[in-house]
């Protein structure tokens, strides 16, 4: 009996291929789209799952006591608190301090470039599960000469992965020092939090100028801190016994607001309010929207599949008929209608895999990610497909299989049986499908906008036309940037230089402290600096004066503040110059003097408030310029660029020559709206193509309803405008009422949005206008393809056909 299912649902796949081909295709992709959108939200939520004791791992950050509306947690932490968390606090088993990687001068075979090293005590091998390939990765560590390197590090430096007893000169403080390789082990996975590739022991960091005079201080927030716990350990959340524990070793109060919080490790990529990483964290609600927009585009590819499932059967009455009167039963019949159903959804489903794995690269540029369709990672991903496939199937079969089993014989074969094409069912389909289609586009266009706003607004100085140069990693910058100033001194092709010790845009890092104001702490960026920072960034003074080279004083105390942090101290610009800052006690400086105000600028992307910041170029040994900022004349920029390389020739001879583009670091601050905007609006248009095959669906399916009366009217004279006109109408109305559903509730959605930024658009009456009028001509394009070659069709033929 299957078998004769079989056959005979083949069979009329084949008399209808092209309505075939089309409800396929439309399912497919559908289910393409799904797969990708769900396989990248699986991989953002399973980050670290894969570490042995990854439950029992966790990250300890300080937070405030009063939680900013950022949930902003910072990860830094001092040098003695691991040590004291496992002797102090009960259920701490082990911990680890970690150095991010950063950028740092490495020699291989007499030549120098820069590598990405981190550091880490001989611990951080035996808590994470990062596979080993040659060597013992926790017991190199515990010697100041040796290195654990990754598979990929190892490939690129030396040309094979077994690079065990290679040799590694790297750059410590000033000098060189020749490391050995002890260890490979495998890269780690692209759902890791944490990425190397190269690891240097601790004691190789503890043993520099800041690791020495910090190994004792609570107070220098420098370091990442895990602790692994005892399994089921209740630590985490008994808040009192973590805040007590502070109290000890801050008993006067000084750093003591907030407490200490333990992360857990699965929790820390989709953690946003997590600062001080340098790789970046994601927004889960972010993943939530792409789900949300994977599961619109596969409902409107179901409502596709559904709708011209309806519109295939209606021409089959007669054969519904005819297979009763030959003993037919209603449940053979109704099972030949799901066995077809079914048969359509596996092809799709099928079809949309294989289409999912070849726009599979595609979408990994898209989403910067590494993903790959594997049966052992997506094991739920597949299951939730094939019951989302059987689902499909029967929903889709059963409406026209419970209808056309349940038909008389004679009433069939007597006359023609209307499916209900224009029934509430029907029309719900469209309507459903084109407010779903309207809403992404519109959200795709206000995303867009709202990028391209981020990206053009005037941060408060002028990005364009600076030359970002990277000096970190160098000894002693301060003398090779005096000596670069220097060289290009009064060369026309540069205007201008300044330096500082942290850069702008995504990634650059900042320093912070804290300034006790009345009984208030304000929190505050800082950024040291030399006296041409300010004109060659062509920021605006406001009140007071910039730092001047001959003024000595100005190295002892003097600060040049924003207007944020003038307001956080209650001042104004008729009385802030000159005033003292008692509350500032940073770098052994007591009271801080305020010789300048600064107009806000934008030193963080637009989705933060301008914060508090200050200025500053305190005579302080240990604080060195690591980014130097050229201005350089409007045009092209190969002169100034070759004038450049070749002054940094003469200034550092020992190092190549790395820089940036200003403009280019500050957009790298919206990457992630970027590739959402890019996703949502594929995402759009293949829901408006999805739409558009259900509307040519559905108008086969009133074709197919209405054959005579067109051959009617047009033996009575009608025209092809006529004709057209009378089968659009009701279609296209059944858009119309979902565009006016979509405008309002797209704006609702996009308004919540957009409430993320404090600097944004304001959302344009044509952006709803254009888009609802593409919609509709597309849709006429649509209806007026099959409406039209009905129309033409010989009116003989119509009514022999009836």
């Amino acid at each position: 009996m299957l078998i004769n299912y079989l056959k005979v649902a083949l069979r009329n796949l084949y008399k209808q291929r092209i309505i075939a081909f089309i409800n396929i295709f439309g399912l497919s992709l559908g289910i393409a789209c799904f797969s990708l959108f769900l396989l990248y939200a699986v991989h953002e939520f399973s980050f670290d799952g894969y570490h042995k004791n990854v439950d029992d791992i966790f990250l300890v950050v300080n937070a405030p006591d009063k939680p900013s509306p950022e949930k902003t947690q910072f990860i830094l932490t001092s040098m003695p608190l691991g040590q004291a968390m496992k002797k102090e606090l009960p259920g701490v088993k082990d911990f680890t301090h970690y150095i991010q990687p950063y950028p740092q001068f490495v020699r291989v075979r007499g030549m120098a470039m820069k590598e990405n090293m981190g550091f880490a005590e001989p611990s951080f091998f035996s808590m994470f599960s990062f596979t080993p390939l040659y060597g013992d990765a926790t017991n190199a560590l515990n010697d100041g000469s040796h290195l654990v390197i990754s598979e990929e590090t190892a490939l690129r430096l030396f040309g094979k992965s077994n690079a065990i007893g290679e040799l590694l000169q790297i750059k410590i403080e000033d000098t060189f020092r020749l490391f050995t390789i002890s260890a490979v082990v495998k890269n780690p996975p692209s759902n890791s939090f944490i990425q190397f590739g190269i690891i240097a022991p601790f004691s190789v960091y503890a043993g520099t100028g800041e690791g020495k005079w910090s190994a004792d201080s609570w107070g220098w927030n420098s370091y990442i801190t895990f602790v692994q716990l005892d399994h089921g350990s209740n630590l985490p959340s008994n808040e009192p016994l973590i805040k007590a524990f502070k109290h000890i070793h801050f008993p006067n109060g000084l750093g003591s607001d907030g407490s200490y919080s333990l992360l857990p490790l699965k929790s820390l990529h989709v953690n946003p309010g997590l600062k001080g990483f340098r790789i970046a964290t994601v927004d889960p609600q972010k993943i939530w929207l792409l789900c949300g927009i994977a599961a619109a585009i596969l409902l409107i590819a179901c409502i596709n599949f559904t709708t011209l499932a309806i519109g295939r059967s209606a021409r089959r009455a007669k054969e519904v008929g005819v297979r009763k009167i030959s003993g037919g039963t209603r449940a053979s019949i109704a099972w030949q209608f799901l066995m077809e159903s079914e048969l359509l959804a596996i092809f799709s489903t099928i079809i949309g895999l294989v289409l999912a794995q070849s726009l599979l690269p595609w979408f990994n540029q898209l989403a910067d990610r590494q993903l790959s369709f594997s049966f052992g990672q997506s094991f739920k991903l597949f299951g939730l497909i094939a019951l989302m496939m059987f689902i499909v199937g029967i929903i889709s079969g059963s409406y026209p299989a419970l209808i056309l089993s349940g038909l008389k014989a004679i009433e069939v074969l007597k006359t023609r049986i209307k499916l209900g094409g224009s029934n509430l069912f029907m029309r719900s389909l469209v309507v459903t499908q084109f407010v779903l289609s309207t809403g992404l586009i519109i959200g795709a266009v206000i995303i867009m906008q709202q990028l391209n706003y981020m990206q053009s607004r005037n941060p408060g100085f002028e990005k364009e036309n600076v030359i970002v140069i990277r000096a970190d990693g160098i000894s002693d910058t301060k003398k090779v940037y005096l000596r670069l100033k220097q060289e290009l001194a009064r060369r026309p092709e540069i205007e201008s230089m300044s330096a500082a010790d942290n850069g702008l845009g995504q990634g650059r890092g900042m320093l912070t402290s804290s300034i006790d104001q009345k009984g208030k702490s304000l929190n505050v960026a800082q950024f040291y600096v030399d006296p041409d920072y300010v004109p060659t960034l062509k920021m605006q003074l406001l009140a007071g004066r910039n730092f001047a080279w001959n003024i000595n004083s100005d190295t002892v105390n003097a600060i040049i503040i924003n207007e944020t942090l003038m307001h956080g101290l209650g001042l104004n610009l008729q009385n802030s110059i000159g005033h003292v800052v008692d509350g500032y006690t940073n770098f052994g400086v007591q009271s801080a003097q305020i010789i300048g105000v600064v107009k806000d600028y934008n030193f963080k992307d637009y989705s933060h408030q301008v914060e508090p910041m200050l200025l500053y170029q305190f005579a302080i040994a240990y604080r060195t310029p690591y980014h130097f900022f050229v201005r350089i004349p409007a045009g092209g920029p190969s002169k100034s660029l070759a004038t450049l390389q070749s002054a940094w020739k003469k200034a550092a001879p020992d190092y190549p020559l790395e820089y940036h583009f200003l403009d280019e670091d500050l957009d790298r601050f919206y990457t992630a709206e970027q590739r959402l905007s890019k996703i949502i609006g594929a995402a759009g248009a293949a829901a408006i193509l999805l739409a558009c095959l259900g509307l040519l669906g559905l108008t086969a399916l009133g074709l197919v309803n209405r054959t005579k009366e067109i051959g009617i009217r047009k033996v009575l004279g009608a025209s092809i405008v006529d004709i057209t006109s009378v089968l659009s109408k009701e279609l296209l109305r059944l858009v119309f009422i979902a565009i006016i559903i979509a405008l309002p509730f797209a704006g609702w959605i996009m308004d919540k949005w957009l409430q993320n930024y404090p600097y944004r658009i304001n959302m344009q009456w044509w952006v709803f206008a254009l888009s609802a009028g593409g919609i509709i001509l597309l849709s006429c394009a649509t209806i007026g393809f099959m409406t039209i070659k009905a129309a033409y069709k010989n009116p003989v033929n119509n009514l022999r056909e009836e």
